[in-house]
């Protein structure tokens, strides 16, 4: 049985994973583990750099082209069999020997996950750093989840906390929501070692920033409503078919006491509210069905049981 399943999804880092793997090695030694790179559509010599390394614990997983790294993490994830599981960037800026210390920590003190946070970015002030730190707030004031550093990669996480969840689109900086969301809430953070990249170049852009703000609003639809999508959409709907039949009898009065009411905009907009109410009830009953479906297909439950025991024992 491995110990650890260290996951580490490169696109174009050539340069990178000789000294990466090398530095794995260091810093695991004779721990029982694996490294799963997953090549996530590499147009460079990625793929050859890494079965360049010739040793039985490290795994290439080649993707068929480039999915994003969501997609990439969640190969990554399904292949591992570690029962903790690591995720860190191939960029070299985050640093393996943290590894061994996060594990410690996990294990004593029986975390679902260890996230670290990086102490001392190297990263820039404008471009990387402020869009951080701005993202960082807003995550952590929308989903209560009160973590310094949610971009940075390196965590390590239970087997089965990881196995639970489905990482998809651009959701991979909200793992620690994802995980909450299925029961998993002893999280923890540490200061962790960060470095300046050396080779290649970030895949970081300003337009990100958009992307996270739009998977924001998912999550606080999934951590809100996910299990109740009715009481949103309801809320929605008695909300606006009222304004709009307030609207509808106050143009009724003005009709009977003798004014003309035809092609006034008010009555557009009323006629119009009215219509998006009734959408959104019939969305939140959709909503509804969708919901029941998942779950009783799938025969998942709407809770998570983190243990059941005698008392007596």
């Amino acid at each position: 049985m491995k110990k650890i399943s260290v996951v580490i999804c490169v696109y174009n880092e050539e340069p990178n994973i000789g000294p990466l793997s090398r530095q794995i090695m260091d810093a695991l030694g004779d721990l029982p583990y694996e490294a799963i790179f997953v090549d996530d559509g590499s147009t460079d010599r990625t793929r050859e750099e890494i079965l360049k390394i010739k040793d039985e614990r490290f795994i290439l997983a080649a993707l068929k082209r480039n999915y994003g790294q969501s997609s990439a993490l969640q190969a990554g994830i399904d292949i591992a069999e570690g029962e903790y599981i690591v995720l860190i960037d191939g960029d070299l800026q985050n640093d393996p020997a943290d590894i061994p210390g996060m594990l410690e920590m996990a294990e004593k003190e029986d975390w679902d996950m260890v996230a670290g946070v990086r102490a001392n970015r190297k990263d820039g002030m404008f471009l990387r750093k402020v869009p951080s730190k701005i993202a960082n707030y807003m995550i952590r004031q929308s989903t209560g989840i009160k973590m310094k550093d949610l971009g940075c990669t390196l965590k390590i996480f239970k087997k089965e906390v990881l196995k639970d969840i489905h990482i998809y689109g651009e959701l991979h900086r909200f793992i620690p929501v994802l995980i909450t969301l299925e029961g998993a809430t002893r999280i923890t953070q540490v200061d962790v070692n960060h470095r300046p990249r050396q080779f290649g170049k970030s895949k970081y852009n300003l337009g990100r920033t958009t992307r996270v703000m739009s998977d924001l609003m998912l999550m606080l639809f999934f951590k809100k409503y996910l299990q109740r999508p009715m009481h949103f959409f309801g809320m929605l709907g008695i909300v606006t078919l009222l304004a709009g039949v307030l609207i509808d009898l106050y143009l009724l009065v003005l009709k009977l006491m003798g004014h003309d009411i035809w092609g006034k905009p008010l009555l557009f907009l009323g006629i119009l509210l009215v219509v998006a109410g009734i959408q959104f009830f019939t969305t939140g009953i959709i909503a509804e069905l969708l919901m029941r479906t998942y779950y009783e297909t799938q025969q998942k439950k709407p809770y998570r049981v983190r243990q059941v025991r005698n008392t007596k024992n």
